[in-house]
């Protein structure tokens, strides 16, 4: 798949820009703060359904606008579609192929990147949430139907919630409950599904992970990953739990080994729900689910989290992105991911550069931001777009160093 056209009205701090990409690699340069990342934000926005900086999709409107639209231009297989949504302040948000309407779920059936920032660290040092949004927007990716399912799975959820507080302001201590039965067949009927899938990806994630680890490292650490399954006894939302049941340390392949099936899900989840009855109803909210499950990431048999280096969780965090983008060009009818790498040369040492872009350079079109042209590897420059306060004032073939320290210098100057 390739991005040939960028249209954005009223996005960030775009009033209004068009860009113009090409196949193989494309260098946004800019100094930070002038809109690089927003401009690959937004392409991945149509892929993902979010931002992989903020989680409202209000921040992503320019400031005194009422909507912001993203407009793309792609092309596969010698066919070419428009691509676009439209998000509201005040209403739901509107999606568009080719001219005719669509639900906004559906954009990424025709849409397909892979992008990798700095805060995708957090994959690695942050919470579970961070952990569960990669895998689930993976997912959605890979089938982009299940984005209808977890926001069922969220629907129900929110709902039980209620139900729960309201029993426990009322002094309720135990069931049977008719209307939390309800709400705990359909907890289990899409919540279920949700966990297999992940369960699933997860194993079909490993090997293309140890690959792209050892890639970008040059070394292989056993980079492995494996459910931490709140049905299965280890909930990573538990700071009250035992570390290891939280970080996934005790909690190996065998004790999920079935869990990929969702009638075999479906049964544990009844169970666990039973089993925490009573504590749910003293604590007013749900306690077992795909919303308190986790995914262990583990380097020479220890977690990343709190264990590895600044270097080794970089490149774990960037290898499970790779690997994401290695399953969608093997499963996606899109073929090849646009794969996205937002400000990463710089956090890189030179060999871990030459790694990486030996590792990316077969993709169908890479889309770099960077804030140094000279952090970049001279392969990568074939086509550079130069962004200043929100406008493209430059846009063309690679641009000799020199020119380019001189243009910062200008810039440096007219700020002053």
């Amino acid at each position: 798949m390739i991005v040939r056209h960028v249209n954005l009205t009223d996005y960030r701090n775009y009033a209004a820009v068009d860009v113009a990409l090409e196949p193989g690699p494309n260098l946004f340069v800019g100094r930070n703060g002038q809109g690089k990342t927003n401009l690959v934000e937004a392409i991945g926005y149509l892929s993902t359904l979010g931002s992989h900086r903020v989680s409202s999709d209000q921040a992503l409107i320019k400031h005194g606008a009422d909507a912001a639209i993203i407009r793309i231009r792609i092309a596969h297989d010698e066919r070419e579609l428009l691509a676009e949504v439209q998000l509201n302040r005040g209403a739901a948000n509107r999606a568009q192929v080719n001219r005719s309407q669509i639900k906004p779920r559906e954009l990424p059936r025709y849409v397909s990147t892979v992008l990798f920032a700095p805060e995708d660290l957090l994959i690695v040092r942050g919470d579970p949430s961070a952990r569960r949004r990669f895998i689930d927007q993976l997912l959605v990716q890979r089938a982009p139907r299940l984005s209808g399912v977890i926001a069922d799975y969220e629907r129900s959820l929110k709902q039980r919630n209620s139900l729960l507080k309201s029993a426990r302001a009322r002094g309720l201590k135990q069931g049977p409950l008719a209307t939390l039965d309800l709400w705990d067949e359909r907890l289990v009927q899409y919540g279920s599904e949700i966990i297999a899938e992940r369960v699933r990806l997860v194993r079909k994630l490993a090997e293309p992970l140890r690959s792209a680890y050892t890639a970008v490292a040059g070394d292989d650490h056993g980079p492995i990953l494996q459910p931490v399954l709140s049905i299965a006894g280890s909930d990573a939302e538990d700071d009250a739990a035992p570390a290891d049941s939280r970080q996934g340390a005790g909690d190996g392949p065998a004790s999920t080994a079935d869990f990929g099936d969702v009638s075999v899900v479906a049964e544990r989840f009844r169970g666990a729900l039973l089993e925490k009855r009573a504590a749910e109803l003293d604590r007013g909210l749900t306690l077992v689910g795909p919303h308190r499950d986790d995914v262990f990431f583990g380097l020479n048999g220890l977690p990343v989290k709190g264990y590895a280096s600044h270097g080794e969780s970089w490149s774990f965090a960037l290898a499970a992105k790779l690997a994401s983008a290695e399953l969608l060009r093997a499963d996606s009818s899109l073929g090849d991911p646009v794969l996205i790498l937002d400000d990463v040369f710089a956090e890189l040492d030179s060999r871990r550069r030459t790694r990486l872009a030996a590792a990316v350079s077969d993709y169908d079109q890479v889309i770099i931001t960077a804030a140094v042209f000279e952090d970049v590897p001279v392969e990568f420059r074939a086509h550079v777009v130069r962004i200043e306060a929100g406008r493209i004032i430059e846009a063309g073939a690679a641009a000799d160093p020199q020119v380019a320290e001189q243009s910062t210098e200008r810039e440096e100057s007219s700020d002053e």
